[in-house]
């Protein structure tokens, strides 16, 4: 678990949030960004055709909302809890307390949005790539567990890069073929991502 943002926490009362349960909205004004305390939430984008197209997730150790929170415009994705999810919500003032506390997280705040940008400027260059070199950018994107294993099903893959459950499967049974990656039950294990960054730069 990253614990780079408790000090957001700490001393901050716990907001707790069941499976489904919708924890901001697309369009929606951001006053306050979150911290995750435990648990996993999927954002994701809405179109008016009623398609859903996830973002990320993201789990204990991390924020969400941030983004919208600092250029202060409508927020541009939804943010759902999968799990049992218990958060801290840290608005302006909570944060200028924590940033006089604890001055250096004011340039890990900087370096976490950069990582944000570049995550959605990778949803927009992913929409020219083929499908495997979708999926090995969306899986170098992702950051593993303690054990080195990405939690993910292909469902959440599929999700994430605009394509079936079926066209993952076969895909990550070729890297899997290839020695490029480990599939576990609901994981994924990066053995050579040399290779997958290679696939990613290729011209097809």
């Amino acid at each position: 678990m990253n614990d780079t943002w408790t000090p957001l926490a700490e001393g901050q009362p716990v907001l707790h949030y069941a499976p489904g349960q919708f924890i901001y909205l697309q369009d929606t004004q951001a006053d306050r960004f979150y911290y995750i305390v435990s648990g996993t939430v999927k954002c994701f984008l809405s179109a008016e055709s009623g398609e859903e197209r996830t973002l990320t997730l993201l789990r204990a150790g991390e924020l969400i909302g941030e983004a919208a929170f600092f250029d202060k415009q409508p927020r541009m994705s939804s943010a759902v809890a999968v799990t049992k999810c218990e958060l801290v919500e840290v608005d302006h003032a909570r944060l200028a307390q924590v940033f006089r506390l604890h001055p250096e997280l004011a340039i890990a705040m900087l370096e976490n949005l950069a990582r944000r940008v570049r995550l959605l400027s990778g949803h927009v260059d992913g929409a020219f790539l083929q499908a495997d070199q979708r999926v090995a950018r969306h899986l170098l994107s992702l950051t593993p567990g303690e054990d080195g294993a990405i939690p993910c099903t292909h469902e959440d893959i599929g999700a994430s890069v605009g394509v079936s459950r079926v066209t993952v499967s076969r895909v990550l049974s070729r890297f899997a073929h290839n020695g490029w990656l480990r599939t576990g039950y609901r994981s994924v294990e990066l053995l050579d991502r040399k290779a997958l960054e290679n696939l990613c730069e290729e011209e097809r």
